[in-house]
This record gives structure tokens, C-alpha cells and sequence, in this order.
């Protein structure tokens, strides 16, 4: 999340008249992540988010909004979007579209134990079972095609190492088939910054905007790599298996997914080394941009396709 467009309080005060939620009494950017423009929300009725979505088409927004109905209806704790007076979640305000969601408690552990992985795991079955009856379907806009895609723009960036490297991954990746694993709605994104806590429980998972239809078990490597990496990308074997457990307890693995975990752990990886070599070779311009490190998941993903231990899913 970060501000591209600014959004003035008479702006917003004024927008805020076709809500139910009160006036306006304090709007503040929010300056962590790099795709939207986000800002906090106090009216007198409550607290929100408000985002202003800078490159999505707006045909696409609906799959995210009525995701995040659908999951908040069963019960899980992701931040519900507000509807307008018209019922519409999706409005325009800037000159881009925009949303409102409740805005949910607790704070980010960017330190996590096993007992956290253990919950994140658990939370993130629970996502994907809730996701099984979800009607709308909208690929990963980070999937396999756009990997390909997104390597041949940030190529000319890099050192003849790095390209040497790129392009073999690639070639292992082409191999190796996502479509034969076990699919449905995956979070895509599930960081630490992106998971809320209220004490030892979830509070909340937040930043569903690269959600899409995709094998489940790229939401899980995704989620190893950021929750259970040691400060040399190596996964520690503790943290890693209370994830892999308390997700087996609700959605046991397939025999195909085993097989296929050092792949997919990579490719997750490759996912976003490329997605922050465009944001760090290719900025767009922004009032308050947050640009991530390329270099750290160059050194993850060549830490997964070198790693002859790396931690097993639970059979």
C-alpha cells in the first residue's frame, strides 16, 4: 500500500456523503506496500480503509471486493467492503476507483514464532476451504504467464549473471505443469505485513488485491518463504513445519503436491524477485512509494534450487 494520488479531505468528506458511516474526522496516507494509494479512514461511526486503485482494470475489482464479502461471511477475519448508498462497493473518487473496507485491529509480527506459523497455516486452509463455493473466477494475476511475461521486460536491467540466471529458472519453470495440482481462490500475497494480530490470535488478513484461481499449494510456498525464512532465505525447519502442519490439519496435502513442493517453492519465489525488479527497474511515479529489495528473493530463489534438505510437506 502506498499513496500514488492524494485525496484531499473535502474530497473525501464529500465523497463520504453517499455512505452511511458518519462524518469525516481524520484521513492519513498510509506509506507501506507498492501497488494502490491507501489511507485510513475515522469517521464519527468508525474506522476504515480506503483504497484508490491505480493499475487494475476496474472490470476486475469485483472478484476482490465480493471475495473479501464472501470470506468475511464465514466467519474469517479479512476486511469486509463497505457499500455505498447505491449497495455498490466500488466507487470512483480522484478519478480512480475506489473502496472502502472496515478497518480491522491488531499489528503485523515481523518476528514470528512456530505457534504464529502454526495459526497462519491454519487461516490460510481456512481461506481456501471458504474459497471452494466462491462463484466468481479470475485467474492470478501473478501466475505462470505473466512470470514469463514480466522476465522478458525486466531482462534488459540486469547483469549477464543475473540474465544467465533468470533464464535458466525459466526453463525449469516451463517443465513443470501448476494446473495438475489442486486449484481455487489463493490470497497470493499472505506476508507478515499483511496478517494482523490480537494477541496470540489473527486478527486480521488484509491486501486481497492479488488474489485469483491458482494451485493452492503456490499460496502455501509463498507464504513459507516470507513467514519461515531465516535471515539467510533458508527455511528453518521449525517454523516451517508448524506452517505445513496447521495447514494439513484442515486441508491434508496430495501425494502430487509433495512431489511437486521444491518447484512450487521456487516459483513463488521467481514471482517475486520478478515482481520487484519491475517495481525497482520500471517505478511508477507516486507522493509516498515503498520499492522492496529485488535482491532479496534472487537470493531466496537461488537458496530453494540449491537447497538438497529442504523441509517436506507433512504426509
Amino acid at each position: 500500500m502506498s499513496v500514488f494520488t492524494p485525496v484531499t479531505e473535502s474530497e473525501l468528506a464529500d465523497w463520504l456523503r453517499n455512505y452511511a458511516i458518519g462524518r469525516l474526522e481524520n484521513l492519513q496516507g498510509i506509506s507501506a506496500g507498492v501497488q494502490n494509494s491507501n489511507f485510513f479512514v475515522t469517521t464519527s461511526l468508525g474506522r476504515y480503509v480506503l483504497t484508490l486503485f491505480e493499475t487494475m482494470p476496474r472490470a476486475e475489482l469485483p472478484f476482490y471486493l465480493h471475495l473479501m464479502a464472501h470470506l468475511a461471511r464465514h466467519g474469517l477475519p479479512v476486511p469486509a467492503p463497505v457499500a455505498n448508498r447505491d449497495n455498490e462497493y466500488l466507487g470512483t473518487l480522484s478519478g480512480k476507483p475506489a473502496v472502502l473496507v472496515a478497518r480491522l485491529s491488531g499489528k503485523s509480527e515481523m518476528n514470528p514464532g512456530p505457534a504464529h506459523c502454526r495459526r497462519i497455516g491454519a487461516m490460510m486452509a481456512g481461506l481456501h476451504l471458504a474459497g471452494v463455493n466462491f462463484g466468481r473466477k479470475q485467474a492470478n494475476p501473478r501466475n505462470a504467464d505473466w512470470r514469463r511475461d514480466c522476465a522478458q521486460r525486466v531482462r534488459p536491467h540486469l547483469s549477464a549473471y543475473e540474465q544467465v540466471e533468470l533464464d535458466a529458472e525459466l526453463v525449469f519453470q516451463a517443465g513443470f505443469d501448476l494446473k495438475k495440482l489442486p486449484q481455487g481462490v489463493i490470497h497470493a500475497d499472505l506476508f507478515r505485513d499483511n496478517v494482523l494480530w490480537d494477541g496470540e490470535f489473527v486478527g486480521g488478513v488484509i491486501d486481497f488485491y492479488f488474489a485469483g484461481v491458482d494451485a493452492l499449494l503456490f499460496d502455501v510456498a509463498v507464504t513459507a518463504n516470507d513467514w519461515c525464512a531465516d535471515a539467510d532465505g533458508r527455511l528453518d525447519p521449525a517454523l516451517t513445519s508448524a506452517l505445513l502442519e496447521g495447514y494439513a490439519e484442515s486441508r491434508p496435502f496430495t501425494a502430487a503436491e509433495r512431489a511437486a513442493w521444491p518447484a512450487m517453492l521456487r516459483a513463488a519465489a521467481l514471482r517475486f524477485w520478478l515482481s520487484r525488479l519491475e517495481d525497482f527497474h520500471r517505478p511508477r511515479a507516486g507522493e509516498m512509494v515503498l520499492v522492496k529489495d529485488p535482491g532479496e528473493y534472487r537470493r531466496i530463489l537461488h537458496q530453494r534450487a540449491t537447497d538438497p534438505a529442504l523441509p517436506a510437506l507433512p504426509v
